[in-house]
């Protein structure tokens, strides 16, 4: 697979006995991935196995998704698909708009202040509510493990997706 693949949701357990599988969303474009004669990529993790499949229907439940797809018609069809990753092709992302990124753009991307100090390196990011928050593993030997970076204008200056560099300006206590 030379192509690159986004993952878009988990399957978390089957729903019914028609076949539908519950899922649970990791993008920001479930409308869209998940509407009626989208393909997707569903892929074991471990063994590496996948197949694509073809969405025939969908429907947001509670927090999760209820997909029906093309060709699993009972509940024994898809039992084995528990814990598998549904992707998409990076061909197919959706077009953000200035200053929104991706969550695998921001993942991995090198932290300095606008003074040239390196913090360290995003490795997670969490959406707690408001805004979301950078988490920075700091290098070995800096006194704190961890910096929390909320997405602000007031913190972030710079972000280059390209250099994988991200310059910000550290409010009180952040540290």
């Amino acid at each position: 697979m030379s192509e690159k693949w986004l993952t878009v949701a988990k399957v978390v357990n089957t729903h019914g006995i028609r076949g539908e599988l519950k899922i649970l969303s990791q993008t920001d474009f479930a409308e869209t991935r998940f509407a009626p004669g989208s393909k997707l990529l569903m892929q074991n993790e471990e063994s590496g196995a996948s197949l694509e499949v073809k969405v025939v229907s969908s429907r947001a439940n509670k927090n999760v998704y209820i997909l029906k797809l093309e060709g699993f018609t009972d509940i024994n069809a898809v039992e084995k698909y528990k814990g598998w990753v549904l992707k998409v092709s990076s061909a197919n992302q959706e077009e953000l708009d200035e200053g929104e990124y991706y969550y695998h753009e921001i993942i991995g991307c090198r932290v300095v202040t606008e003074e040239g100090e390196e913090l360290g390196t995003i490795s997670e990011i969490l959406s707690p509510g408001a805004n979301d928050v950078w988490v920075v593993d700091r290098p070995k030997g800096a006194s704190s493990k961890q910096v929390l970076l909320p997405v602000i204008d007031e913190v972030l200056i710079q972000v280059d997706t390209k250099e994988k560099l991200v310059t910000v300006r550290l409010m009180e206590g952040l540290i």
